[in-house]
């Protein structure tokens, strides 16, 4: 596996856009779950994490085979940092299941806006305090057009796109905050050039699938097989696509590129799932949702601008620049870690 040090910035937007897209169809697939399923969002997250799990493992073990030197055993990732991996599997179990459960009541296009609309104000937030990735104008910009969509969103949402539509804004702010510590521990271990993206990946799912496990129980483990294939088609893909292919790329991703450059390319996931809401499923949105979705999608484009304005005004003097020799290469470069 390719070291975060050595992959270049372009791969590593990449990668997190062609993650950032595979998240996007997950939210629908759970949605149809939910109907030919007979199952809840803890549920659905489990047989998502239990699924990828094993893909992720048997990527593991042909890895191994093919590259015993080199590929790390998971026993030694956990071990080399073991709070990584806790932290990892229980961030990744809210984010995922507060998800699931924002789409059952506020509907996909809905919870997906707040989740990624509201996840890259918080990672900005949380990249100042914790990783000295300075945000200015742009940023304060950000945050308070976020926060008026939020206000809008949550005062406009009504039953056309979900039963309960405030309380999955309200799943979906939690979802994002699980999203944005994510990002910024996968972020704050991609700058210390931490390695082992791929295992942490894995040991990060095995944690979560564990915590997940007894609230899977007390909800309601087992779907309805009714239509069985259809069911187990869904949960393998659900383990395969924006599971296991796309945290891998992610987390990989986090190692070249900003926390908060990912969290705005990763905004091709609610434009995603939103297309796929309003097609696939029949979701509306009246004026005021559409007004507060709009002033999110502002908030992203603020941090974008942010992002364009220059590697040394968002870097903190004590986070030297890698790699100049490949930067002064690369002047027309405008994404930045």
């Amino acid at each position: 596996m390719q070291s975060f040090s050595a992959l270049p910035v372009r791969r590593g937007v990449l990668y997190v856009a062609i993650a950032a897209t595979a998240w996007g169809t997950g939210g629908a697939v759970a949605a149809e779950l939910y109907d030919v399923g007979g199952i809840g969002p803890v549920s659905v997250s489990f047989w998502r994490f239990l699924a990828g799990l094993g893909l992720l493992l048997l990527a593991h073990l042909v890895r191994r085979s093919r590259r015993p030197r080199t590929a790390q055993s998971l026993r030694a990732t956990f071990a080399a940092n073991p709070r990584r991996a806790l932290i990892t599997g229980f961030g990744l179990a809210v984010y995922q299941t507060a998800y699931f459960a924002s789409v059952q009541q506020a509907g996909l296009t809905v919870a997906t806006v707040v989740t990624l609309g509201s996840g890259p104000v918080l990672v900005a937030v949380g990249a100042r305090f914790t990783l000295g990735e300075r945000t200015g104008a742009a940023g304060t910009a950000a945050v308070g057009s976020g926060v008026v969509g939020l206000v809008l969103l949550m005062g406009g949402a009504d039953g056309s796109t979900g039963p309960a539509p405030v309380l999955g804004i309200g799943y979906a702010l939690l979802s994002a905050a699980g999203y944005a510590g994510v990002t910024l521990l996968g972020r704050s271990s991609g700058r210390k050039n931490a390695g082992g993206a791929f295992e942490s990946t894995v040991t990060g799912f095995a944690v979560g699938t564990v915590c997940l496990l007894p609230m899977a129980l007390v909800e309601g483990l087992l779907p309805d097989m009714e239509y069985a294939a259809w069911t187990l088609g869904l949960i393998l893909y659900l383990g395969a696509a924006p599971t296991a292919l796309a945290y891998t790329l992610f987390f990989i991703g986090l190692g070249a590129v900003r926390a908060t450059t990912a969290s705005v390319v990763a905004l091709v996931e609610p434009l995603t799932a939103a297309a796929i809401g309003v097609l696939v499923f029949g979701e509306r949105l009246n004026p005021v949702v559409l007004a507060g979705t709009a002033l999110l999608m502002f908030a992203v484009l603020f941090l974008a601008v942010d992002e364009g304005g220059g590697r040394a005004g968002s870097r903190s003097p004590a986070d030297p620049d890698p790699e100049p020799g490949r930067r002064a290469a690369e002047p027309t470069l405008r994404v930045k870690d």
